[in-house]
C-alpha cells in the first residue's frame, strides 16, 4: 500500500519517486496565489489561483470568520457549517438542565426553530485586503512611545474611515512583524443561529485523550445560519429576521476525496512564530510554556473536580474546560516535540547560517548591528513578561477583570473617541455589552473563587509584590483566611447582577472612585499600576516597531536566495494552504494511514466519557447502513495511467466504509479549525479541526514529514446527517456534486 500512496503522491505532484518530498509549507496571503500557481499545479488543484486571489468570487466570498475560527457558507439560504468545538458556547449557551444540548445534540427540523447562538456571535465576510504600509508609517518619528502611538493613531483614522458604514468591521493588521500593513474590510453578521449539531459524544468523540492524536473518529462539526435584517442588511437578533443570502455558497462534493488527491484550505489562521529568533524559543521552552502549562493544568482539574456533581457548573464551565484542556495539550505537545527533534537546534543552526550570510552581503551587512539591537530588546521583553505574569494572574477574577474593564471604559470616555484605547470605542460598544450580558453563562461564584484564590497564593508565594493589591488581601482581621476575604468581596459585590453590571457602562469615572463595591474598589486602586505596566510595553512596542522590520527585511532576502517560501507569520486573517491527502511514518515501523472508517469507533466505543458514542449511531454502524456514503477504496485505481508508469498495488486495499476523518499535508494551526477543505476543483471536501501531535512544533517550524492536518470527511458529515440524525431538511439545502 505504500506503494501506491507513493504513486499518489507522483500523481499529484508529476514528479519521479525519489523527488515526491514536496513541502506545502506557507499560510499564503490570497493576493500572493499566483506567485505560487506552479506549486498548486502540481499538486493537482486546478481552480485557477487568480480565481483563489479574487475576494470577490467563488470560493474565497464563501469562507468567512468567527473571530476565533473559520466558516463557510453552504446554501443560498446562509446555512454555514464549522466545527462543533468552534460553536461550543453557542450549543452551551442554549443548553439548560432541562435540555442539554451538549449531551443530546440539536437539530431544528425548520428555521422558526433555530435558536440565537447567543449575543457575542459573529460571522465576519472579508471583502477587501488593502495594503496600507505607507500610510501606518506615515510621520511615525523615533521616540518610542510616540512611535507606538503614532502607529496606532494612523491605524484607527483608517479604520475610522473604512467603518463608515456600521455594517463593517475593520482592522489594520502588521504583516512580516510590521514591515507591512493592511486594511482587512469584513462584513459583519450579527444574527448567528444554531442549526444542527451532533452530541458531544459524538462531535468530541475521544475528547481530550485524543485531542492532536491519530486515528481520530470525530464528528466535530456544527451547522449555523446567518441572519439579516428584512431589507438584507446585517441586523441585531430579531425573530422577523431573514436567512442571509451570500454572494456564493460551497459546491459540497459528495464523494470526497482518495489518498494523494491535492487539496487546500481557506481559513483564519490564529498565530505562528517562525520568524521568531532562537532566544525566543529558548524562552518559550525553557520559562513559557511549563510555567503556563502548570497553571493550566491545576485549573483543569480544579474544574472538573468541581463540576463532577454539579450539572449547572459543568454546563457553564464546558467552554472554557474544553479551552483549556486542547492549551494544555499543546503546551505538553510543544514541549515533547523541541525535544523530539531539537527544533531549537535547527533553528540556531538556520540562525547561524544566515548571520553568517548577513556578514557576506554588501547590501545587508549593516543589518548586523539591528540584529544585536533586537536581541537586547527581546531580553527586556522577556523581563517585562515575567515580572508582570504572576500579577496579572492576581486578576483573574471574572469579577474583577468585568470591573477593569468597566473602570477602563470610564476613563477612556473622557478622551475623544478617536483617541481611546482599542476595544473603548464607540465602535466596540456592541460587543463590549454583549459580553458583560453573556457572563452569567460561563460564571459561578464559587469556581471564580477558587480559581482566583490559586492565583493570589501563587502571587504571594513571590517577591514581585503590588502594594495596592497586598492591602487588599491584608486588609481587616489577620485571623481571617484568605477563603473568607474573598467570600466578603463576592458577597458585597453588585457585579454578579447583570442589569447592575450593565448599568456601570454608561457612569462617569468619578461614580467609580466613590462607589463601595469591593471589586470596583480594587480595579480603581490597581488602575495606576495596570497603566504602567501597559506604558512599559508600548514604549518597548515602539522600539521593536523599528527593530523587528529591519530583521524582517533581512530574512525575507536571505529566504528568497536560498529559494524559501516567504509568507507572512499567521495574524488572525484570511489565508490559503496546500497541499495532498497523506499518511505519514509517525515512530519506527508505525505508518498512519490518511483515512480512517466507521468500524474504529466501535472498536474504540466503551461506553465510559469520551468514548461513549451515542447509541443511534452505534446502531447504525452496527446494521451496516452506510446509505450512499460508503467507499470501496480511498486509494488510486491500479488501472490509471499512472500505475502504467508507476508502481501501484494490483488490488488496492479494500475500505468498504464510509470515511470518517483523514490526514492532508496541509499548513495549518489555530484559527484554522471549521477551515473547509477543497479538493482541486474548489469543492468542499471536509472540514479542518485538528493537527497530529508531531505535528504541534509547526507554529515555530515546518516540517513536512511528520506535519499533519486532521480533517473531518465530508462523507461522514453527509452519513450523520443521513442515516443517523434524519437532517434531510438541510441535506436538501446543500448543492451536492459528484466527480
Amino acid at each position: 500500500m505504500r506503494n501506491a500512496l507513493i504513486a499518489a503522491v507522483a500523481l499529484s505532484t508529476g514528479m519521479l519517486p525519489s523527488a515526491v518530498a514536496l513541502a506545502d509549507e506557507g499560510q499564503w496571503q490570497p493576493y500572493q496565489m499566483p506567485s505560487i500557481a506552479d506549486k498548486l499545479s502540481e499538486r493537482g488543484i486546478d481552480i485557477p489561483a487568480k480565481q483563489l486571489a479574487d475576494l470577490t468570487s467563488y470560493p474565497m466570498n464563501a469562507v468567512v470568520g468567527l473571530g476565533y475560527c473559520t466558516a463557510s457558507f453552504v446554501s443560498p439560504q446562509g446555512l454555514v457549517v464549522t466545527n462543533h468545538h468552534c460553536a461550543y458556547r453557542a450549543i452551551q449557551y442554549n443548553s439548560k438542565k432541562e435540555h442539554n444540548y451538549l449531551a443530546d445534540g440539536f437539530l431544528a427540523t425548520s428555521k422558526d426553530k433555530e435558536p440565537t447562538a447567543g449575543p457575542n456571535e459573529r460571522l465576519y465576510i472579508t471583502e477587501a485586503v488593502t495594503d496600507v504600509s505607507k500610510q501606518v508609517k506615515k510621520d511615525i518619528g523615533e521616540d518610542p512611545l510616540k512611535r507606538y502611538e503614532n502607529i496606532q493613531a494612523n491605524r484607527k483614522a483608517l479604520i475610522k474611515e473604512c467603518e463608515s458604514d456600521d455594517n463593517y468591521r475593520c482592522s489594520v493588521r502588521s504583516f512580516h512583524n510590521g514591515l507591512e500593513y493592511y486594511l482587512i474590510k469584513q462584513l459583519i453578521i450579527r444574527d448567528v443561529r444554531l442549526v444542527y449539531a451532533p452530541p458531544e459524544s459524538a462531535g468530541a468523540f475521544g475528547g481530550d485523550i485524543d485531542n492532536y492524536e491519530y486515528p481520530r473518529h470525530s464528528a466535530d462539526f456544527t451547522f449555523l445560519r446567518a441572519y439579516v435584517g428584512k431589507d438584507g442588511k446585517p441586523a441585531a437578533f430579531a425573530e422577523d429576521n431573514v436567512p442571509y443570502v451570500p454572494k456564493s455558497y460551497l459546491k459540497v462534493n459528495a464523494d470526497g476525496v482518495k489518498a494523494g488527491d491535492g487539496v487546500f484550505v481557506a481559513g483564519y489562521p490564529g498565530s505562528t512564530s517562525r520568524y521568531r529568533l532562537t532566544s525566543e524559543l529558548k524562552f518559550a521552552s525553557d520559562w513559557l510554556y511549563p510555567t503556563l502549562a502548570t497553571r493550566y493544568q491545576l485549573r483543569i482539574d480544579t474544574i472538573e473536580a468541581m463540576s463532577a456533581n454539579d450539572k449547572d457548573v459543568k454546563i457553564k464551565y464546558a467552554g472554557t474546560l474544553a479551552g483549556m484542556a486542547n492549551r494544555m495539550k499543546k503546551y505538553n505537545g510543544l514541549l515533547d516535540g523541541f525535544k523530539a527533534t531539537d527544533i531549537t537546534g535547527i533553528k540556531q543552526s538556520r540562525e547561524d547560517d544566515f548571520l553568517a550570510w548577513l556578514a557576506k552581503d554588501a547590501e545587508y551587512q549593516s543589518f548586523q548591528a539591528q540584529f544585536d539591537e533586537l536581541e537586547t530588546l527581546l531580553v527586556e521583553q522577556r523581563l517585562q513578561r515575567q515580572g508582570r505574569y504572576y500579577f496579572e494572574n492576581a486578576q483573574s477574577s471574572e469579577l474583577l477583570a468585568t470591573a477593569n474593564k468597566l473602570y477602563r471604559l470610564a476613563k477612556e470616555k473622557q478622551k475623544p473617541d478617536a483617541e481611546r484605547e482599542e476595544g473603548y470605542q464607540e465602535r466596540d460598544m456592541k460587543m463590549f455589552k454583549a459580553r458583560l450580558m453573556r457572563l452569567d453563562s460561563s460564571f459561578a461564584i464559587s469556581v471564580d473563587k477558587i480559581l482566583w484564590m490559586q492565583d493570589l497564593e501563587a502571587y504571594l508565594a513571590q517577591d514581585n509584590r503590588v502594594a495596592q493589591l497586598d492591602a487588599m488581601l491584608n486588609e481587616g482581621d489577620s485571623e481571617v483566611s484568605l477563603s473568607e476575604k474573598l467570600d466578603a468581596l463576592y458577597a458585597l459585590s453588585s457585579l454578579t447582577d447583570k442589569q447592575k453590571r450593565l448599568a456601570w457602562m454608561d457612569v462617569d469615572a468619578n461614580a467609580f472612585e466613590t462607589s463601595a463595591d469591593p471589586f470596583i474598589r480594587l480595579a480603581v486602586a490597581l488602575y495606576p499600576q495596570n497603566m504602567q505596566a501597559e506604558k512599559d510595553a508600548k514604549t518597548l512596542a515602539g522600539k521593536l516597531s523599528k527593530a523587528r522590520p529591519d530583521y524582517m527585511k533581512a530574512i525575507i532576502a536571505y529566504n528568497k536566495a536560498n529559494g524559501w517560501p516567504v509568507y507572512p507569520d499567521a495574524n488572525g486573517t484570511l489565508r490559503i494552504t496546500y497541499g495532498m491527502v497523506d499518511g505519514y511514518q509517525s515512530a519506527d515501523a508505525l505508518y498512519k494511514q490518511p483515512f480512517t472508517r466507521l468500524e474504529g469507533i466501535t472498536a474504540k466505543h466503551t461506553g465510559v466519557e469520551p468514548f461513549n458514542a451515542p447509541a443511534k449511531l452505534l446502531a447504525a454502524i452496527e446494521a451496516k447502513r452506510y446509505g450512499t456514503h460508503a467507499v470501496e477504496s480511498v486509494y488510486q485505481d491500479p488501472a490509471s495511467w499512472l500505475c502504467r508508469l508507476f508502481s501501484c498495488l494490483d488490488k488496492p486495499e479494500e475500505f468498504g466504509s464510509v470515511p470518517v476523518n483523514f490526514l492532508s499535508s496541509v499548513d495549518t494551526t489555530g484559527g484554522n479549525s471549521g477551515s473547509p477543505v477543497f479538493n482541486g476543483k474548489g469543492e468542499l471536501v471536509g472540514l479542518n479541526f485538528d493537527s497530529t501531535y508531531e505535528a504541534i512544533t509547526k507554529d515555530w517550524f515546518f516540517n513536512p514529514t511528520i506535519t499533519r492536518a486532521v480533517h473531518v470527511d465530508i462523507r461522514y458529515i453527509l452519513w450523520m446527517m443521513d442515516e443517523v440524525d434524519n437532517a434531510q431538511n438541510l441535506i436538501e439545502e446543500l448543492d451536492l456534486v459528484n466527480n
